[in-house]
């Protein structure tokens, strides 16, 4: 899944759910349930071939969509917001992302200590890096597209 489609779903878990350790449990439970459904990847990101200076825009710019949405979404609905909620929202975005978060730094840096974890983040998927079911397509997006749309409009309500 995208940064974008984890941080909305995150805010969406943060905004209806007001019991913040909660917001964390639900909202790493969201991101491994929605890697594990078919979805596009850019993952030439992290390959060996790929240096992070020529394809980080990409991460950056899935990133920075995902929180502009969020502001909008956020100021759009701030009269109904309270600091507790925007709170428990940012916290949903913090932990919908921090599982790739995670999984970037084993990629770069290849820290021992995150190898467990990573071998459980690539076990989630359904299917290995490359294979044609997570390249980049409609076909393989539409989970993306769907589930992001679902949580702007849930959130609008």
């Amino acid at each position: 899944m995208t940064l974008t489609t984890h941080a909305l779903t995150g805010a969406l878990i943060g905004k209806y759910i007001s019991n913040p350790y909660l917001v964390i449990i639900f909202s790493l439970f969201a991101h491994f349930t929605m890697d594990h459904l078919r979805h596009g990847e850019y993952v030439e990101v992290f390959s060996k071939n790929t240096s992070l200076k020529n394809s980080g825009w990409k991460v950056l710019l899935d990133f920075s969509i995902g929180l502009i949405i969020i502001s909008v979404l956020i100021h759009y609905n701030l009269n109904n917001l309270n600091f507790t909620t925007i709170f428990n929202i940012l916290l949903g975005v913090f932990f919908s992302i921090l599982p790739d978060f995670i999984t970037s730094l084993y990629w770069k840096f290849r820290w021992n200590f995150l190898k467990k974890y990573y071998a459980f983040h690539s076990w989630i998927h359904r299917y290995p890096r490359y294979a044609p079911e997570r390249q980049w397509t409609l076909r393989n997006t539409l989970n993306d597209i769907t589930i992001s749309t679902i949580a702007i409009i849930l959130f609008l309500l």
